[in-house]
């Protein structure tokens, strides 16, 4: 899936907590493989209080916005998981 790119990067988001990034990790697991392009693919990975998303790409336009996507999916993901503490 994710081969040989020209392109990479990793983001790593760090929580108070192993089960936060577990709630955050196991909310991104779902869209891996579902929004990858002919230009560019993601893994998500969790280690233990962190969750890292390793973006690839062909080209820089193209791992920018896996980037941004990716971003946005994890911003979501904790969000969803802060409302559902407060319930």
């Amino acid at each position: 899936m994710t081969g040989d790119r020209a392109h990479e990067t990793v983001l790593s988001f760090r929580y108070p907590s192993e089960r936060r990034a577990r709630l955050v990790g196991d909310a991104l697991d779902p869209e891996v493989g579902e929004i990858d392009d002919a230009r560019s693919a993601a893994t998500v990975s969790r280690d233990g209080d962190a969750v890292r998303v390793r973006v690839v790409a062909d080209d820089l336009v193209a791992l920018r916005a896996g980037i941004n996507s990716w971003s946005r999916l994890v911003e979501v993901a904790e969000r969803v998981g802060s409302d559902r503490r407060r319930e």
